[in-house]
């Protein structure tokens, strides 16, 4: 009788069995937590994108506390100018720029037109606005405030003999996508926040003859707001220039109602970060003042605009005479 055959396969002792499954649901569980983890970490992006999109904690935080600037850093700077909508501009750098020619010898008694070109938004970038100040020719600057470096260049400024304006942040239509900055003046503050607030602005600025609004397309349509921020502005003598963000612009009317000298900007210099384009606007604004006697212009501390300046200052001084800005403000009638 044939022998059965026996099977060699041996069984697993339960030991190790138990020790392999217990191997498996470590890696089982490795695999879940971290999963989880980046379910977790993705979350958390998606959050942080929405939270400063929309930026509901900011909107909530009292305006006079908003965005603390730290002395050594360039990361808080606000951003320039949101310019009013105007025509797209057409770069044709190839077309060459008319030269300004020498004025003919004027009659007795005919003064030159004069022209006040404004330096806004200084107060960040230090080595810049000195460069400004140094230039051979009259400007007014205009300083924001609670800037690193706003109380150094406006002493700088003051030294060296040119007139300081405080460039007063007014919130935009943009906010608060756009932020305007520290010292901020919104139309939601209470007519007491909003006095101490730029008093306090003011009060850090000694050496201030007038004001200037940054951005404020919203807060300058504003006419209740409007007279009581030139209600601060009379009682301390001070000029107020409008810098025209909006088209709906409601100061030159408060300006006329409490009676404070007043003017608003005719042209911006470098809205378009060209140097032909300032060039040509520089051509613009000699022409404004050569038509109406006075015009203002608006320009902001870029190299483009420190470049284009340097090089047409010996022209500029032939056709106008320029002037710190209280001297084309007055009453309005």
């Amino acid at each position: 009788m044939a022998k059965r055959k026996t099977s060699k396969k041996r069984s697993v002792p339960r030991k190790k069995r138990s020790k392999r499954n217990t191997q498996k649901k470590q890696i089982l569980r490795i695999i879940l937590g971290l999963s989880l983890l980046i379910v977790l970490v993705l979350f958390a992006v998606v959050a942080a994108n929405h939270f400063l999109m929309r930026n509901p904690a900011t909107a909530s935080v009292p305006p006079s506390v908003i965005d603390p600037v730290s002395p050594d850093s360039h990361l808080s700077k606000p951003p320039f100018e949101v310019f009013p909508e105007e025509p797209p501009v057409v770069q044709t750098p190839a077309t060459p720029v008319p030269e300004i020619s020498t004025p003919a010898v004027k009659p007795p008694g005919v003064s030159s037109p004069r022209v006040a070109i404004i330096i806004d938004d200084l107060g960040y970038d230090r080595g810049l606005g000195e460069k400004f100040i140094d230039l051979d020719g009259i400007f007014t600057f205009s300083v924001l405030p609670k800037a690193p470096f706003t109380k150094k260049l406006a002493e700088a400024a003051h030294k060296n003999g040119h007139e300081v304006m405080l460039h007063q942040p007014m919130e935009p239509n943009e906010y608060p996508e756009i932020n305007p900055g520290p010292g901020t003046l919104y139309t939601a503050m209470s007519p007491d926040e909003l006095l101490s607030l730029l008093n306090e602005n003011l009060d850090d600025l000694p050496f201030v003859k007038g004001v200037n609004n940054h951005m404020g397309s919203k807060m300058t349509t504003e006419t209740p707001q409007l007279r009581q921020i030139f209600s601060v502005i009379k009682k301390r003598e001070l000029y107020f220039i409008d810098s025209r963000t909006s088209a709906l612009t409601k100061a030159k009317d408060s300006a006329r109602l409490l009676k404070i000298p007043f003017a608003e900007r005719d042209v911006f210099i470098d809205h378009y970060d060209d140097t032909d384009f300032i060039h040509r606007q520089l051509l613009l604004l000699i022409k404004t003042a050569e038509q109406n006697g006075s015009a203002v212009g608006i320009c902001h501390p870029h190299p483009a605009t420190l470049k284009v300046l340097k090089e047409m200052l010996p022209e500029i001084r032939k056709k106008v005479r320029l002037v710190p800005a209280s001297e084309v403000v007055g009453e309005i009638v």
